[in-house]
């Protein structure tokens, strides 16, 4: 019998900023070891029973029917390497004639490395909470193996497929410090993308009236962190080019 694989319970049916390049779907997978008070997957993450799951075969129906202008999907969750399954998931749409990218918080570098090994992805993105010190569990709001983020760093910094950074700026668990001190930790990486907080669904609810950075400074943030990464933008950022290191 084959192994049933992760239900998918929530599907944007295209983007055109969650994958630079390509216009892609997104399949959003339950479930995280991480609970981030920023976080606007609140159900995803604290309730995903009482969500409906979206059957695969309506998702492969959206990518046939698509097939001539869809070019990837993106596997998000949630954390989707909690699921056992992941692999299997991943050449199935791979088997539809799609890239696959997937996003993580990095928090099992083993799985990373297998799916990296065996050649499963197209392109990665990690999200990382903020510096690699005790402000990390702070903004991931759980204990966490911060050896394991580092190599999950570094094993996708070694690796031979396209990759992103991702930072939420949520500005009372990040100052305009920790979001340097965050890009000096992922020195030497391609790309680290900014994205702008949103006062929308938190896990933590006192975040609710918080307002996000002003666009100058992320754009100041974007730009200062290019003493250490090779290119930093603002995700939706249509009026800015990316900022690249000279």
């Amino acid at each position: 019998m084959d192994r049933a694989l992760p239900q998918i319970k929530g599907l944007q049916e295209n983007t055109l900023i969650d994958w630079e390049g390509r216009v892609a779907a997104v399949v959003f997978l339950a479930g995280c070891n991480f609970r981030c008070p920023y976080c606007h997957s609140r159900h995803l993450v604290l309730a995903p029973d009482v969500l409906e799951s979206i059957p695969l075969d309506q998702v492969d129906e959206m990518i046939k029917r698509d097939a001539g202008w869809l070019d990837g999907v993106v596997i998000s969750g949630g954390e989707p390497t909690l699921h056992a399954t992941l692999p299997d998931l991943i050449r199935h749409f791979r088997s539809l004639g799609v890239a696959v990218k997937l996003n993580t918080n990095g928090s099992r570098p083993e799985i990373i490395a297998q799916l990296l090994d065996d050649g499963l992805l197209d392109m990665i993105a990690m999200d990382v909470k903020g510096p690699l010190d005790e402000r990390y569990e702070r903004n991931a709001g759980v204990q966490v193996d911060l050896d394991a983020v580092k190599e999950s760093i570094e094993r996708i910094i070694a690796g031979d497929i396209d990759y992103e950074f991702c930072t939420t700026i949520c500005p009372p668990l990040l100052s305009e410090d920790d979001v340097l001190d965050t890009a000096l930790a992922l020195r030497g990486a391609k790309r680290w993308v900014l994205q702008k907080f949103t006062a929308l669904n938190c896990i933590d609810q006192s975040l609710m009236s918080v307002a996000p950075y002003d666009i100058d400074t992320m754009r100041s943030l974007a730009q200062r962190s290019m003493k250490y990464v090779q290119k930093c933008f603002i995700r939706g950022d249509t009026a800015e080019q990316p900022a690249k290191k000279q």
